[in-house]
C-alpha cells in the first residue's frame, strides 16, 4: 500500500499558472477596492476591473470548477477545489474572479440540487454567469446558528407563504437579487423536520433591512455587506420553497461540508501570506546588532508557525480527500470537517500574532495586511457554526465507541495488566527471581 502526498503534474501546472496570476492580477485589487462590498456586488466599479480577469479565467476552464460539467464547471473532488481555495485565500477578490464566492456558490449548488426548473430557469445561470448576488439568510439575533431556536416562522395563506421574523447577518442582503430563507413552517414538530428554505425576491413587499454591519470596528452606519432582516408579513408564492417542505434542515446540511474544506483551505492561504511576510520581515530587520532572523526566540516563532500551518493544510486535506472518497457527508467526513473547523481560529490567531509582533509597529499600522488578518481571528471562530459546538461533535463521535472500565480500575492498570503478562509468560519467567 502506497501513500502519495504529491500533486499529479498536469494539475500542478493548473495551480502553478493560479499562483502566479492571483499574485500579479488579483491581489492588487485588494489595495484600491476597499470596500466591503466590493467583491460581490454587481453594481461596483470592482466588477469592471475583475471582468477581463474573470474572462481569462473561463478561458483557462478554471471557472466555477465546484460545479458539474452540466453547469458550466469541471466537476473537481473536494482535494482538487482544496488546492486551488488554498490559492483564492490570499485575496478577497479570488474566488470572485474564479468563481466560487460565498455565499453563490453554495446557494448554485442548492438551487441545482432542489430547485425546480422554474427556480433554476430565473436564478441558476445569472447567478453561476456572476451577473447577480444571492443571499443565504439563515441565523437569527436571538438564536445565531442554532435552529433549534429559530423563530422566524412562514404560514400558509392561500397560494402564498407569509414570513415572520428576524434574521441576522444575512450576507449581501442589500444587493442580493434573491435570499434564500430558512423559515419554520411546522411548529409542532422538531426543527429538522419542522423547517424550510424559502425563496425571497429583491424588492418583496414586508422584506425590511433594518440596517446593514460590518466586520470590524467600522464607523460609517450601514456600511456593512451582512444584513439584520425584519419580514413584516413578507408574502411569497408556494412555488418559492426550494426543496420539499419541511426539509430546510437536509437543504442546509447539503451545502456545508464542501464549502467548509474551501473555507479552511483558503485560510491555509492566508496563513501562507502571514508566514510570507514574517520571514521576509525577520531576514530583513537588525536589531541588538544582528538580524531578527538569527535570534533563537524569532526562529521558535518560525519552527511553531510552519508546523503548524502544515499540520492544518494536511488535516484539511485529510477531510478533502475523506469527501472524494465517500462522496457524502458521512460520520467520519463530519468529524474532520469539524474538527478542522474548531482548529482554524486557533491557527490563525497563534501565526498572525507572531507576524504582527515581529512587526513592531509596521504591523499594527495600516501599511501591512496583517491588522485586515487580525479581524479575521474572532469571526473564523463564529461562522459556519460556533467552534465549540463543532469541537462538542468531534468529542461526541471520538467517544460514540469508547467502552467504560469493566472493574474500578481501568483496563490499562499498569499492576492487573503485570500479573496477567506474568502469567501468559510465566514458562519464560521460571528462576528468573533467582539471579
Amino acid at each position: 500500500m502506497a501513500w502519495d502526498f504529491s500533486t499529479d503534474p498536469e494539475f500542478q501546472a493548473v495551480l502553478d499558472w493560479m499562483k502566479v496570476f492571483v499574485r500579479d492580477e488579483v491581489e492588487p485589487l485588494d489595495l484600491v477596492f476597499r470596500r466591503p462590498e466590493d467583491p460581490f456586488d454587481p453594481a461596483s466599479p470592482a466588477q469592471a476591473a475583475m471582468a477581463p480577469l474573470k474572462k481569462i479565467v473561463k478561458e483557462k476552464g478554471l471557472w466555477a470548477c465546484h460545479l458539474g460539467p452540466e453547469l458550466g464547471g469541471k466537476g473537481f473532488g473536494q482535494l482538487k477545489l482544496g488546492l486551488m481555495n488554498e490559492i483564492l485565500g490570499r485575496s478577497r477578490f479570488a474566488p470572485t474572479v474564479f468563481g466560487t464566492q460565498a455565499p453563490d456558490t453554495g446557494n448554485a449548488e442548492i438551487l441545482a440540487r432542489f430547485g425546480t426548473e422554474a427556480q433554476k430557469a430565473k436564478y441558476l445561470q445569472p447567478l453561476l454567469d456572476g451577473e447577480i448576488a444571492s443571499c443565504y439568510s439563515m441565523t437569527e439575533p436571538q438564536a445565531g446558528a442554532d435552529p433549534a431556536e429559530f423563530t422566524c416562522k412562514a404560514t400558509r395563506e392561500g397560494d402564498s407563504w407569509v414570513i415572520e421574523g428576524e434574521k441576522w447577518f444575512a450576507s449581501h442582503a442589500w444587493f442580493a437579487e434573491f435570499l434564500i430563507v430558512m423559515a419554520i413552517t411546522d411548529p409542532k414538530v422538531p426543527v429538522h423536520e419542522g423547517s424550510s428554505m424559502i425563496i425571497v425576491e429583491k424588492g418583496t413587499p414586508g422584506l425590511e433591512i433594518v440596517r446593514n454591519v460590518t466586520v470590524g470596528p467600522h464607523d460609517e452606519i450601514g456600511a456593512g455587506v451582512h444584513g439584520y432582516l425584519r419580514f413584516n408579513r413578507c408574502k411569497v408564492p408556494q412555488a418559492n420553497v426550494l426543496g420539499p417542505v419541511g426539509g430546510g434542515f437536509m437543504v442546509a446540511q447539503s451545502r456545508l461540508g464542501g464549502g467548509r474544506v474551501h473555507h479552511a483551505m483558503r485560510t491555509v492561504g492566508m496563513l501562507n501570506k502571514a508566514m510570507e511576510m514574517m520571514c521576509e520581515r525577520v531576514v530583513s530587520r537588525r536589531t541588538k546588532g544582528e538580524r531578527l532572523a538569527d535570534k533563537q526566540m524569532v526562529q521558535e516563532k518560525i519552527a511553531d508557525s510552519y508546523t503548524q500551518i502544515l499540520q492544518f493544510r494536511l488535516h484539511v486535506l485529510y477531510a478533502a480527500w475523506l469527501l472524494d472518497r465517500d462522496k457524502a457527508y458521512t460520520r467520519d467526513v463530519r468529524r474532520e470537517i469539524s474538527a478542522v473547523k474548531a482548529a482554524m481560529p486557533g491557527v490563525l490567531k497563534d501565526v498572525v500574532y507572531r507576524a504582527l509582533h515581529l512587526h513592531g509597529s509596521l504591523g499594527m499600522s495600516n501599511e501591512t495586511p496583517l491588522m485586515n488578518m487580525w479581524q479575521y481571528v474572532p469571526e473564523m471562530g463564529i461562522v459556519d457554526g460556533p467552534t465549540e459546538v463543532h469541537k462538542v461533535s468531534v468529542a461526541k463521535d471520538v467517544l460514540r465507541n469508547v467502552a467504560p472500565s469493566p472493574g474500578v480500575f481501568p483496563t490499562y492498570n499498569v499492576p492487573e495488566r503485570r500479573a496477567a503478562a506474568e502469567k501468559k509468560f510465566a514458562a519464560f519467567l521460571k528462576g528468573s527471581d533467582k539471579k
